[in-house]
């Protein structure tokens, strides 16, 4: 396997990225993308696992062990994934990343009497190395669900942006109900301490999500 071209270092902000083969849906029901959920928290830890170790209890009382990485944004899409991640230790994206891709690919094909990768061979990561960049991220990801209603917003601008900013802030498969302050199991994926605080109220992140939907593309 050859070398990125970018290390991922510990003590660094990266975004990873990855979708199915040949851009197949990765996620066909809400139950996909809860095992996926649950996978975010419990393949983060070195701690190793077998799936009868947390279907038949509540997953989010798994003892991980120590964490690989910390976990400010996520966002599930039906082909893809991104998530936003700090490295702890050495190493610790590409394992994590490793658990996590190795035990949902196991589930999926399982489920859906498959063989062979699920995710294309090599995950996409882009050092957030800057603030900008950073910040920049907080509204990009959370605002790919937008893609499911109107698939044409960021070429041709967006048709409805209240309507966009309803979906995407009720949409369970990201984080962002988390940062707008919804109480469910999902919160234990996130170390929002770890990562830069952006916005004071939930009125703030609506403002600059919003800022982002009305952005005038034709200019």
């Amino acid at each position: 396997m050859t070398q990125r071209k970018i290390p991922l270092a510990t003590g660094e902000y990266f975004h990873i990225y990855n979708r199915g083969n040949s851009k197949q849906a990765i996620f066909k029901d809400d139950n996909d993308y809860q095992r996926f959920k649950t996978l975010l928290y419990i393949s983060n830890g070195t701690n190793s696992f077998l799936t009868r170790s947390f279907e038949k209890s509540n997953p989010w009382l798994f003892e991980r062990g120590e964490q690989l990485v910390d976990v400010g944004i996520y966002c599930l899409m039906p082909n893809h994934f991104h998530i936003l991640l700090l490295s702890r230790i050495e190493n610790g994206i590409s394992t994590f990343i490793r658990k996590l891709s190795t035990s949902y690919s196991m589930y999926f094909n399982n489920k859906y009497e498959r063989q062979g990768g699920l995710f294309e061979s090599r995950f996409k990561a882009q050092h957030a190395d800057t603030d900008e960049y950073l910040k920049y991220l907080y509204a990009y990801i959370h605002l790919n669900p937008v893609k499911l209603i109107d698939s044409t917003w960021k070429e041709e601008g967006i048709k409805d942006a209240t309507k966009s900013y309803d979906f995407v802030a009720s949409f369970a498969h990201s984080s962002l109900p988390d940062y707008l302050g919804d109480t469910r199991p999902e919160n234990a994926i996130l170390n929002q301490a770890q990562f830069p605080k952006y916005f004071s109220t939930h009125n703030d992140i609506k403002s600059e999500l919003l800022e982002w939907l009305n952005y005038d593309k034709t200019k």
